[in-house]
């Protein structure tokens, strides 16, 4: 039932600008950028996949000049929030932790597809492993943030056992409009925000942490006149401190990619077939297809040929999805995606009556070379920033897809799957006829067509050294040349991660809780 929740209130309901060479299967060429508009963040209208990253991720944010974020000094603050319930023989106990806030599991709810998955993509080569231990390289059950088969937010899990402190305040329906600054002494001095209409302000004692996530904190940032020159004269805010806020983001694109039709029935989860038993069985905490996220069960972690990434470091993700766009007949997960109502009724629609089951995989590129950028049009904190992603603008990032596909085939192709009498949905994508199905060049057009974010936008306030002109904050999440002013969630993550953001979110604000407690203790 995920995807329901980017159709609601609870979704800030950001679009990208129009793509030149991806998001052709929505209209205007717009993807959408779900952010969550509700307590818990984004992580309270996610996927809920567990997915920390690379050693070599972290490795490399401190070899680019962030003392205290090597891949060993940030595992400890995994560990620290996780509350793993890993039951399967195959976690390694070194990289878990069992007493947590955050817990952390395999769905209690399994298909017999994604037992099929796992074993074809063994019987082709890929080892089955714990993606949060060891090595990332191969298969395994999805981990996820949920307690029981229901979401583990960050509300719910950090949030709502500490929310009657006498020192905290939560307010509600509040919009940070900017940070109080002072333009002499560039000390950050309090926050302005309206509620219920009227306008407020708050001073602070100490600093003031912006966590507003990676379109929002950059906004704020040039609201408070920290932000590029041009921008910022552009708009006419008054400039504070000229940095690159928003010049750089990067995202993970991936391909709703191939659908296949199997011989077995009564697998597929679809909306349409849920009754009072699953219902049940999910309100009593037993396994229910209603404990699944989002439909994912599985994920594999692969290499592509002449890979530009260290040999331990993967290149691809395979998400292995119980159904497709079809499975809840055409509602949540169409308008989630903006997928265009034509391409949806000529490929996925005739498949909801169908008896036969069927079930997908979403192909995504870890490590793009596109860079999209954010910025502002105009100074009225109630309007979107303008986020171009710049999606396929190196098409190199295509190449990796269709690599994706092909490897995504040839894992349907393997025994497990043959013996249910796997098939490739042959149906063309509109717009891609032109082209013979299943050659190379049909599959980039079908890239560049059914094109999904699955909202992993880093680097609008890049980490790095102030020498660094492309960084905004230092290896203490400081804004550069302002004091009193911290910028801690995903946003000033460097580069791409071999990684889902809501793990590394997590460790994130342990880390920089840590800090924060250091300098004020002295």
């Amino acid at each position: 039932m995920a995807a329901y929740f980017q159709s609601t209130a609870s979704n800030w309901g950001y679009s990208s600008e129009p793509q030149k060479n991806a998001c052709f299967g929505m209209p205007k060429n717009k993807c959408l950028l779900p952010r969550g508009k509700v307590l818990g963040g984004t992580s309270s209208i996610n996927y809920m996949i567990y997915n920390r990253g690379n050693k070599k991720d972290f490795d490399r944010w401190a070899q680019l000049g962030n003392p205290g974020w090597s891949y060993a000094e940030v595992l400890p603050y995994f560990k620290k929030s996780e509350k793993a319930y890993l039951r399967g023989g195959l976690e390694d106990q070194g990289y878990h932790n069992y007493s947590g806030n955050l817990n952390v599991e395999y769905s209690n709810f399994k298909t017999n597809m994604v037992h099929a998955f796992v074993k074809a993509s063994k019987e082709i080569g890929h080892p089955e492993v714990d993606y949060n231990g060891e090595s990332q390289l191969g298969v395994s059950y999805v981990q996820t943030t949920t307690h029981e088969g229901r979401r583990a937010s960050a509300a719910k899990t950090f949030i709502n056992p500490i929310r009657n402190r006498k020192n905290l305040h939560i307010l509600n329906f509040s919009k940070v409009t900017r940070i109080i600054i002072d333009p002499d002494s560039k000390v950050a001095t309090g926050v302005e925000f309206v509620n219920n209409k009227k306008r407020f302000a708050v001073k602070v004692r100490k600093e003031v942490i912006l966590s507003a996530g990676t379109f929002n904190s950059p906004q704020i940032l040039m609201l408070s006149g920290i932000g590029p020159s041009d921008n910022l004269n552009a708009i006419g805010v008054p400039i504070i401190k000229d940095l690159p806020v928003g010049k750089i983001m990067y995202d993970h694109m991936s391909h709703f990619g191939p659908t296949f039709i199997l011989n077995s029935t009564g697998n597929t989860v679809r909306t349409g077939d849920l009754g009072i038993d699953e219902i049940e069985n999910y309100l009593h905490k037993r396994p229910s297809s209603l404990s699944l996220i989002g439909g994912v069960e599985a994920l594999v972690f692969s290499k592509i040929p002449n890979s530009s990434q260290p040999a331990d470091v993967p290149d691809i993700e395979y998400i292995f999805v119980a159904g497709s766009f079809a499975s809840d007949e055409g509602t949540g997960l169409k308008r989630g995606a903006n997928l265009k109502t034509k391409i949806y009724n000529k490929v996925w629609k005739p498949l909801v009556d169908m008896k036969e089951d069927h079930c997908s995989v979403l192909i995504m590129d870890f490590h793009p070379k596109s860079k999209g950028r954010l910025w502002l049009h105009n100074r009225d904190p109630f309007e979107p920033p303008k986020i171009d992603p710049k999606y396929f603008s190196n098409p190199e990032d295509i190449e990796h897809l269709l690599y994706g596909v092909k490897e995504t085939i040839r894992i349907f192709q393997a025994p497990a799957f043959q013996k249910l009498g796997a098939r490739l949905l042959d149906t063309p994508i509109p717009g891609c006829e032109n082209y013979n199905f299943g050659s190379d060049d049909y599959w980039r057009c079908s890239i560049k067509t059914v094109s999904l974010t699955l909202h992993h936008q880093v680097a609008t306030c890049k980490m790095g050294p102030e020498s660094d002109p492309t960084t905004v904050v230092n290896h203490e999440l400081k804004v550069h040349g302002i004091r009193g002013l911290r910028v801690a969630d995903t946003s000033i993550v460097p580069e791409p991660p071999t990684a889902h953001t809501n793990a590394m979110s997590f460790m994130i604000g342990e880390k920089a809780a840590d800090m924060i407690k250091a300098e004020w203790k002295q």
